[in-house]
């Protein structure tokens, strides 16, 4: 998101002279900074910082049951509710424009918000153990597990190593137990792995469960409301179509 004009009204001190009465009250600036402040601090990429609910064009069932749903968790949101939500499908269905149109849409009633891609996370995390790094450990979990609304984008992105596993595992249980609100999207299959096979030459799709366990996501069934969502690649159709050079 780019920097706003300097305000004409108040040279961007936040404060206009009410001549009226002789006194000072805010600019109507300070409400459009304020906004941009909080869009800033919730990490929400720049790609995605257009995405709203009315911006959302549903090209299948399921992704206009998705929006509606997401309406209504807007507009009954409560930091301490019960439920989050766990989007899953292919890429490019739009699980990532709708959990940042509901966290945008929820920072502007004031919630304290936040975006963090799983893999971002886990490098953030990582590179803190940097000696020459200026952040801790601690100051990059505080406030993923602080905030009132968490996006947690590409679960199940990683490779399942037990270090990885470990810190979802920190993260979501201290999330659930402090009845923090989550929506993760993940584009993996949530269904029951079928048999494996010795064969190497026959590989089967990995599904969710390989991908974060299955104690983890039992706990996701406890935390969120699963909402599977289908569709063409929203890349390859409109995005492609687009392209002009």
């Amino acid at each position: 998101m780019p920097d706003l004009e300097p305000c004409p009204v108040c040279s961007d001190t936040g404060w206009r002279l009410d001549e009226n009465n002789n006194t000072v009250r805010r600019c109507d600036c300070s409400v459009e900074k304020s906004k941009l402040a909080r869009i800033r601090a919730a990490r929400i990429p720049a790609r995605y910082e257009h995405c709203t609910l009315e911006s959302y064009y549903p090209k299948h069932p399921s992704q206009e049951a998705a929006r509606l749903l997401c309406e209504k968790f807007a507009r009954d949101f409560h930091p301490q509710r019960e439920g989050g939500i766990l989007f899953i499908g292919a890429c490019g269905v739009g699980k990532t424009h709708l959990a940042v149109a509901v966290l945008k849409e929820l920072m502007e009633q004031g919630v304290r918000g936040l975006f963090y891609d799983f893999r971002d996370l886990l490098r953030d995390i990582q590179h803190s153990w940097n000696p020459v790094s200026q952040s801790s450990e601690l100051e990059i979990l505080q406030p993923v597990l602080e905030a009132e609304l968490l996006v947690l984008d590409e679960l199940g992105a990683n490779k399942p190593t037990a270090w990885v596993q470990d810190t979802m595992t920190h993260i979501i249980n201290s999330r659930y137990n402090d009845k923090r609100v989550t929506i993760f999207t993940s584009n993996f299959p949530d269904r029951t792995p079928e048999g494996r096979t010795e064969d190497p030459q026959i590989r089967r799709e990995e599904t969710l469960i390989d991908r974060v366990g299955q104690r983890l996501r039992s706990r996701l069934y406890e935390m969120c409301k699963v909402v599977k969502i289908e569709g063409e690649d929203f890349r390859m159709t409109v995005r492609q179509a687009g392209y002009r050079f």
